[in-house]
């Protein structure tokens, strides 16, 4: 090997043999030191944590009585429900147990919030286990379908028969 392509290894002469390409450790060979337990439960649970907060605070502040959070603004301005419309409202049904009321608030909601939950059971155990973090990988259809499953949400509980969907 000549020029530029040659390759420079300081502690090797001339004559000896090249050092060894890396192996990835294997099935019961040592590998590189694995983060702690408590450092990979760390990001799930400060999510979690997070996330219980936001449901404890809707759970002490009620969304039924006006004046402590914001009007939807697509229904101020149009008086269409959007798919979030009584989220609130289904989030502190959801922190005090009343799943009926819950479902009657905002049921795309309630679906939201045990896809939610499901997601971060699966990540605190692989975190637990040391496993990889768990993601969300759907094809373009099925994206489509849940955009078209939330539109049909919408529309339906705007209209008059779609009564029981609406807020």
């Amino acid at each position: 090997m000549s020029g530029e392509n040659q390759q420079v290894d300081a502690f090797r002469t001339p004559d000896a043999p090249p050092s060894p390409t890396p192996v990835p450790a294997g099935p019961g060979q040592p590998g590189p030191a694995s983060p702690s337990r408590a450092r990979r439960l760390a990001v799930p649970a400060f999510y979690l944590a997070g996330v219980t907060a936001a449901f404890a605070y809707v759970g002490a502040v009620d969304p039924n009585e006006p004046g402590h959070y914001p009007v939807c603004p697509l229904f101020r301005l149009t008086g269409v429900l959007c798919p979030g419309c009584g989220g609130l409202r289904s989030a502190h049904a959801f922190a005090h147990g009343d799943l009926v009321t819950a479902l009657g608030a905002n049921a795309l909601a309630v679906v939201g919030y045990f896809v939610f939950a499901g997601f971060m059971a699966l990540w605190l155990v692989r975190a637990f286990r040391g496993g990889p973090t768990p993601r969300i990988v759907l094809r373009r259809r099925y994206w489509w379908a849940i955009g078209a499953l939330a539109l049909v949400f919408v529309i339906v509980r705007n209209l008059s028969f779609g009564s029981a969907l609406a807020p």
